[in-house]
């Protein structure tokens, strides 16, 4: 199966989840949701290089998110911008929105592809996923001046490639050359079934807020071991992060659209990479000190999506506790 045979059928998965969602839950979802509004706002694509190099200016680009305000009124109320993974918005992001509005949170659906024209899950290699941070940063000054949103309670949530942002959004370099100039930090960070193999320069120096992680135990596109070594030294430095697994659960395992695996023999495998920033924003193989390039000697072959009801089920549960008691949620 080629990448963009690959992209079309997990588009097609998606897709059939947001018809489901629309044709039976129409009711519970407006009646959770006040308002929506569309926002476009003004990025910048960088390369990786120029992201950890601390450059500025890259290609401007318009993208925009979803926001939905789950009650009428004047108040300021809490909110999650959601970062969708590589296949783009899916049924997944539908579904927590639905249940984040349900507690009164609300929620920032997005988009960082169709605004820079990436279409399917193969074009999604144009744009690197740390590079998503200048999306969630913009997006974070954007709601932060929002008449019905409290920017002291602005939380990340993200998913694979968007779970990049969701993660190293914490890290305070990365802040203090690409975040909000006024230091506005996201109220909490979680991250869903993300890379965790990439040891940046100053990375265990990440914002005091909390960090959630969360991962299948037997996830073989982006395994958890680096996520454990990494939150251990984060923990180790006295930062507020835990990680939860799911034993048996693979990537995507929150994704009902994928209720039968699906097995990716030509996907790339990270499970051996360990990586590191090099000098010039240079991510090198800590293994054989070289560039770290797509046909690297630590990628394997052979990748698999799939669904778990009690890791969801769990997930959820974690969540709504977390979301309650950072934002205060009675």
């Amino acid at each position: 199966m080629s990448l963009s045979q690959l992209g079309n059928r997990i588009a097609h998965f998606h897709a059939i989840a947001l018809a489901f969602f629309a044709i039976i839950s129409v009711d519970s979802v407006w009646a959770q949701v006040a308002r929506v509004e569309v926002h476009p706002f003004v990025t910048e694509t960088l390369a990786a290089t120029e992201f950890l190099t601390g450059k500025k200016e890259g290609k401007r680009e318009t993208i925009a998110g979803e926001l939905r305000i789950p009650r009428p009124g004047n108040d300021r109320l809490p909110a999650v911008i959601l970062m969708h993974g590589v296949a783009g918005i899916g049924g997944n992001l539908d579904e927590w929105s639905q249940h984040l509005n349900s507690l009164g949170v609300s929620t920032f659906l997005l988009d960082s592809f169709t605004g820079r024209g990436i279409k399917n899950m193969a074009e999604a290699g144009a744009i690197s996923p740390v590079v998503r941070i200048v999306d969630a940063y913009r997006a974070l000054e954007l709601l932060a001046k929002h008449p019905r949103v409290d920017p002291d309670r602005i939380a990340i949530m993200g998913f694979s490639h968007g779970g990049w942002a969701a993660l190293y959004s914490s890290l305070k370099r990365f802040a203090r050359m690409h975040g909000p100039a006024d230091g506005r930090q996201f109220a909490a960070h979680i991250v869903f079934y993300t890379g965790c193999f990439q040891n940046y320069l100053e990375g265990d120096d990440v914002s005091d807020k909390p960090i959630r992680v969360f991962h299948g135990g037997a996830d073989d596109w982006l395994p958890v071991e680096a996520c454990r070594d990494y939150v251990t030294k984060l923990r180790n430095s006295g930062k507020d992060v835990v990680l939860t697994e799911y034993p048996g659960a693979y990537h995507s395992f929150d994704a009902r659209s994928l209720k039968e695996p699906v097995k990716l023999p030509q996907a790339n495998s990270l499970a051996r990479c360990r990586l590191e920033e090099g000098a010039n924003g240079v991510m090198l193989n800590s293994g054989t000190r070289q560039p770290f390039t797509p046909k690297d000697s630590c990628l394997d072959r052979g990748t698999t999506l799939a669904y778990d009801a009690k890791a969801h089920a769990e997930a959820l549960k974690a969540v709504t506790e977390f979301v309650s008691a950072t934002f205060k949620i009675k």
